[in-house]
C-alpha cells in the first residue's frame, strides 16, 4: 500500500513539474505517457498540437518526414533487417556457443570469465542493439557460472547488468545508425568513429575484472591450444556475420540496406540449416515479433522529424541557448558538463532508441554554437546511453535484471556502481579527448579537403565532417582562420538577388 502511495505520489509531482515548466501541454503528455501511451502517438499528437497551437499550418510538419534525408535513407530499411537479425540470433543457440567458446578463449586470463561475459555481452549487444536481450541470453547462461567458481554475488550481479549495455559503439550498432539517420551522419564514418571508444570501454572494464579476480583469488582455466581451435570452429559461423555485413561495406560491393539484408539470409540460413537451432516455421513467429518492434521505430523516427520542424520553427535552441548564456554557461566545457547531465536524465527515463530520437534533435543546434565535431558529440551521446542504462536509480538495465535473476532492484544499486565510475571515467575521457573519437575519421576529412583544393572550391564536405552545422545544407568554416578566408562580403547582396528570383518564380511582385 505504501509503495503504491509513493508510485501515485510521484507520477502526481512528474505531472505537476511538467506542468509547472512546460503548461498544461507538458502536463497532459506526462501524464498521457505515465499511464503507458505509445511514444510515437505522444510525439505526433504533442507535436500538431503545439504547432496548431503556435498559429503555424500543419501541414508544414511533413517536409522532413518525406524529404531525401529521411524517406531516401537505406537505415529506414536497414532498421526493420537489423531488428529480424537480432531476434533470429536470440532465439537461437548463439548465445550459449559464444559464451562456451569465449571461454576456451578467454578463460586462462585473470578474471578470465569476468571477461568472457565482457566480450560475449558486447559482440551480442552489437549485432541485437538490446541490452534486454543480452542481460537474459548472455547473463542468464553465464551467472550461475561466475558464482559457482567463486565470484562475489556483488561483482556478478554488477558485471551481467553492465554487461548488457556494452557494445553500442562497434558497428553495425543499431544506435549508431538511428544516430546518423536522425543527425545526418555518414554511417560508414559514424561505425568508424565508434571503434576506439568501444575499445577503451572494454579495456578499463576488463582491466577491472582482472583486479578483482586477484583480489578474490578467482582460478583460472587452464589454456588449451587444441580447445581454443575447436572452439573457434564452433563459432565460425557467428564470427563469419560481422565480416558479411562491413566486407560488403567496406570493398564498396553492397549498400548498407543490402549488407543487412545479407546479414539477416545469412543468420537465417546458419541458425535453420547449419544449427538446426529453429525450424523453418518458427522463422514467421520471429518475424512478426521483430517486424512488430521495427514498425514502432520507424514510426517513432517519423514524429522525431515533425518534432525537428517544430524545434527548428519556433527556434527552441536559440531560446535554450540564451537561457544557458543568462546562466553564465557560455564556455564549451560548461555546455559539455550541462549536456551530458541532460542526455543521463533522458537515457535514464526512456529506452535507446526513443532517447536518441528525443534527445538529439534538441542538442544538435546547441552543438553547432559551440563548434563540437559530430562524430565527438555521437559518441558522447551513445556513451551515456551505456551509463544511463546501468545508472541507479531508473537505469533500464537495473529492472530488466530485477526481474531476471529475481532480485530487488535496490539490492543492484550497490552491485553496479563501481561499473557506473567506471562507465563514468570513459565517458569523461572521451569527452576530454575528441580525438579518440575522430582519429579514425580524420582521413575522410583531409580527403574532402584535398579534393576541395583540386577543385578549387571551399572544402564544404569537411566542414560538415568538422563540426555540427546549424544548417546542413550551407555548411560554414569551423575555425576563425577559415572563416576569415572564406569570407563572403558581397553574400548580402547575393541573397537579395537570390530572394527577388525567388519571387519572380513563384509569380510574387518584386
Amino acid at each position: 500500500m505504501n509503495r503504491s502511495r509513493w508510485a501515485l505520489g510521484g507520477s502526481g509531482a512528474v505531472v505537476v513539474g511538467a506542468g509547472v515548466t512546460s503548461g498544461w501541454l507538458g502536463a497532459a503528455l506526462s501524464a498521457l505517457a505515465l499511464l503507458g501511451t505509445p511514444l510515437f502517438v505522444l510525439m505526433a499528437g504533442g507535436t500538431a498540437l503545439a504547432w496548431w497551437l503556435s498559429g503555424s499550418p500543419v501541414n508544414r510538419l511533413a517536409p522532413r518526414v518525406l524529404d531525401e534525408q529521411f524517406a531516401g535513407s537505406p537505415v529506414l530499411v536497414t532498421i526493420p533487417l537489423f531488428t529480424v537479425l537480432g531476434y533470429l540470433l536470440a532465439e537461437s543457440k548463439a548465445p550459449q556457443r559464444l559464451v562456451e567458446a569465449s571461454r576456451k578463449l578467454l578463460g586462462w586470463m585473470p578474471g578470465g570469465l569476468a571477461l568472457v561475459c565482457l566480450g560475449a555481452s558486447a559482440f551480442f549487444t552489437t549485432l541485437t542493439g538490446g541490452s534486454g536481450v543480452t542481460i537474459v541470453a548472455i547473463g542468464g547462461l553465464l551467472l550461475p557460472t561466475l558464482r559457482q567458481q567463486g565470484w562475489s554475488d556483488r561483482f556478478s550481479f554488477g558485471l551481467v547488468t553492465t554487461g548488457g549495455s556494452l557494445g553500442l559503439l562497434f558497428p553495425p550498432s543499431l544506435p549508431i545508425l538511428v544516430y546518423a539517420l536522425v543527425a545526418g551522419l555518414d554511417f560508414e564514418l559514424a561505425f568508424r568513429a565508434g571503434l576506439l571508444p568501444g575499445v577503451l570501454v572494454l579495456v578499463i572494464l576488463g582491466a577491472w575484472a582482472a583486479f578483482t579476480g586477484k583480489q578474490e583469488r578467482i582460478p583460472r582455466e587452464p589454456f588449451h591450444l587444441r580447445d581454443a581451435i575447436a572452439a573457434l570452429g564452433v563459432i565460425k559461423w557467428e564470427l563469419g556475420l560481422p565480416f558479411v555485413i562491413l566486407g560488403g561495406l567496406a570493398s564498396g560491393l553492397t549498400a548498407l540496406d543490402e549488407s543487412a539484408a545479407l546479414g539477416v539470409a545469412y543468420t537465417v540460413l546458419v541458425v535453420v540449416k547449419v544449427h538446426k537451432d529453429l525450424a523453418w516455421r518458427d522463422v514467421p513467429r520471429v518475424l512478426q515479433s521483430a517486424l512488430a518492434l521495427a514498425g514502432a521505430v520507424v514510426l517513432i523516427l517519423m514524429m522525431a522529424n515533425a518534432l525537428m520542424n517544430l524545434v527548428i520553427d519556433r527556434q527552441v535552441p536559440a531560446h535554450v541557448l540564451d537561457a544557458l548564456t543568462k546562466a553564465g554557461l557560455t564556455e564549451r566545457w560548461q555546455f559539455l558538463v550541462a549536456l551530458n547531465v541532460f542526455l543521463l536524465v533522458i537515457g535514464m527515463v526512456m529506452d535507446g532508441v526513443s532517447a536518441l530520437i528525443v534527445a538529439v534533435p534538441l542538442v544538435l543546434p546547441l552543438a553547432a554554437r559551440f563548434g563540437l565535431s559530430p562524430f565527438h558529440l555521437a559518441m558522447m551521446v551513445i556513451l551515456n546511453l551505456e551509463l544511463a542504462f546501468c545508472m541507479p536509480p531508473l537505469g533500464l538495465n537495473l529492472f530488466i535484471s530485477s526481474f531476471r535473476f529475481r532480485l530487488p532492484v535496490t539490492t543492484l544499486y550497490r552491485a553496479v556502481v563501481p561499473f557506473v565510475a567506471l562507465l563514468t571515467l570513459s565517458l569523461v575521457l572521451v569527452a576530454a579527448v575528441p580525438k579518440l573519437s575522430t582519429a579514425l575519421v580524420q582521413p575522410a576529412i583531409d580527403d574532402a579537403r584535398a579534393q576541395a583544393e583540386k577543385a578549387g572550391r571551399p572544402p564544404r564536405e569537411a566542414w560538415l565532417l568538422e563540426c555540427v552545422q546549424a544548417d546542413g545544407l550551407d555548411p560554414k568554416p569551423c575555425t576563425e582562420e577559415e572563416r576569415v578566408k572564406y569570407a563572403t562580403p558581397d553574400a548580402g547582396a547575393d541573397d537579395e538577388e537570390d530572394d527577388e528570383l525567388m519571387k519572380q518564380l513563384m509569380g510574387e511582385p518584386p
